[in-house]
C-alpha cells in the first residue's frame, strides 16, 4: 500500500525520537521506501528545523528531544497560567468545550477541575480527561485513537463519529507555532490531522498562544488564520502583526499580560 508523505515523514519523526540517529539504509528498511525518496524527506525536514542531516542519515534536533509532554508542560508554565485564566473567563455554564491535548489547555484543565461550573467537555488528552474527571459536574468525553508515544495524547481520526452527535461551542487549541500567514502549525502530522478535523466540528476557535510560538512556524499546518476566532498570548502583538490579525483577519486579540 502507497504511504502518504505526510504518513512517512511522521514515522521517520517516531524512530528518530525512539533513536535519536539513524541512517538512510536504516530508515529505508523500516518505512519501506526507496533510499532516494528518504535522502529527499530528509533534506526537507531538514529545511523545516525538525531534524540534521548527517553523512548517510540524520540526527534529531535538541529541541526535539523535549516533544514530550513532561518536558513541554515545563516550559514557559508562568506564562500559560496566564493565558489559561483569560481562557477561563470565555466559557459559560452549559457549554460543549473542546481541548487538544497541550501543556497549555492542561492548564485551563486544572482551573475547570476546581470551578463549580457544568460544561461537557471534549479532549484527545488522556491526563486532560483525567484531571476534568474529577469534577462531578463536568462531563467528559475521551476521543477514541492511538496514544502518541511520549505523549499523553491520542492520534488519528478512529473517534471522530462522537462528533456526529454533539455541538461544539468553543476549541481550545496550542500549537508549536502560529504566523499570521502560516497559520497554527505542529510537528506531529498525525495529530495535526486530528485537529484538522476537529476544528471543522466547532463553532469557534481560541487559540492559546505563548510569546514562544509566535513567528515560528512547524512541520505541517493544522488551521488557517482565517479560521481562528481569537488569539490569547502572554504577551503584546507587534503593532504591525495586531493590526493584520485584528483589522484584515478579524481575530479578537487577548493580552494575558495585561
Amino acid at each position: 500500500m502507497k504511504m502518504f508523505v505526510t504518513e512517512r515523514r511522521n514515522q521517520i519523526m517516531h524512530l528518530l525520537q525512539d533513536k535519536q540517529r539513524l541512517t538512510v539504509k536504516d530508515l529505508a528498511a523500516n518505512i519501506g521506501v526507496s533510499e532516494a525518496t528518504l535522502r529527499s524527506d530528509l533534506n526537507q525536514m531538514e529545511e523545516e528545523g525538525l531534524l540534521t542531516r548527517t553523512h548517510g542519515g540524520a540526527v534529531l534536533n535538541d529541541t526535539n528531544n523535549e516533544t514530550s509532554y513532561s518536558a513541554r508542560a515545563k516550559r514557559n508554565q508562568k506564562e500559560k497560567k496566564l493565558i489559561a485564566e483569560k481562557a477561563l473567563e470565555i466559557i459559560e455554564e452549559k457549554q460543549c468545550i473542546l481541548l487538544d491535548a497541550s501543556s497549555t489547555t492542561m492548564e485551563l484543565a486544572y482551573l475547570l477541575k476546581q470551578k463549580p461550573i457544568r460544561l461537557t467537555v471534549i479532549t484527545s488528552g488522556v491526563k486532560t480527561a483525567l484531571e476534568l474527571n474529577e469534577n462531578p459536574n463536568i462531563t467528559v468525553i475521551l476521543l477514541g485513537g492511538m496514544l502518541t508515544k511520549g505523549s499523553s495524547s491520542l492520534e488519528g481520526t478512529l473517534g471522530l463519529g462522537i462528533l456526529e452527535q454533539v455541538n461544539i461551542d468553543l476549541m481550545f487549541v496550542s500549537a508549536s507555532g502560529f504566523t499570521p500567514d502560516a497559520g497554527l502549525t505542529d510537528f506531529n502530522l498525525y495529530e495535526v490531522q486530528l485537529k484538522r478535523e476537529l476544528i471543522k466540528k466547532s463553532k469557534a476557535i481560541i487559540a492559546l498562544i505563548d510569546h514562544t510560538k509566535i513567528g515560528t512556524i512547524s512541520s505541517a499546518i493544522f488551521a488557517k488564520t482565517n479560521q481562528i476566532n481569537t488569539i490569547i498570548t502572554d504577551t503584546k502583538l507587534e503593532d504591525s502583526i495586531y493590526t493584520e490579525l485584528s483589522t484584515t483577519k478579524n481575530i479578537t486579540i487577548i493580552d494575558a499580560s495585561s
